[in-house]
């Protein structure tokens, strides 16, 4: 449980619910997943960037980060949640699915991929959120993410 130890201590005071004495709860309460989800969404966790950086543009990618394939875009968004799980291990089923499940919600907003889709090849970023054994609550942290980045991201698209 070290993700959710050190997430969830960040996270708690900013969304103001103790979520070390009841973790489940991001998974059993639809307001705190929410919540707990667009904190993460915005929060730089150093040496990670924000999703939201990492995807709209704020972020920009070191010397080292462009050595090992990491750079603007889906893909370091995966890394920055999900990278010790899905990232460095070349094609898999696991990242397939989830860039299917990313295209299907931005072809129903009717917003473009953008560049960068799969983290194949990347090293996973230090520090990552997964880090096994979070099951239902990772999972329900990673599909609240996913909604907001199309959104983010559609918005961004329209507004732009």
């Amino acid at each position: 449980m070290y993700c959710c130890n050190y997430n969830y201590g960040s996270a708690r005071k900013a969304i103001e619910s103790d979520l070390l004495k009841n973790p489940d709860v991001v998974a059993n309460d639809p307001n705190i997943s929410f919540k707990t989800a667009l904190w993460f969404w915005m929060t730089p966790q150093a040496p990670k960037p924000s999703c939201h950086d990492a995807i709209s543009g704020r972020w920009t990618p070191s010397t080292a980060d462009l050595e090992v394939e990491r750079g603007p875009g889906y893909d370091v968004v995966t890394n920055i949640i999900n990278g010790r799980i899905e990232c460095g291990k070349g094609l898999n089923a696991e990242v397939e699915d989830r860039i299917g499940f990313y295209k299907r919600y931005c072809d129903l907003l009717g917003v473009g991929y953008g560049h960068n889709m799969g983290c194949y090849n990347q090293r996973p970023l230090m520090g990552t959120l997964a880090q096994g054994g979070v099951g239902s609550i990772l999972a329900s942290i990673y599909t609240s993410l996913l909604v907001l980045f199309v959104v983010h991201f559609a918005f961004v698209s329209y507004s732009g």
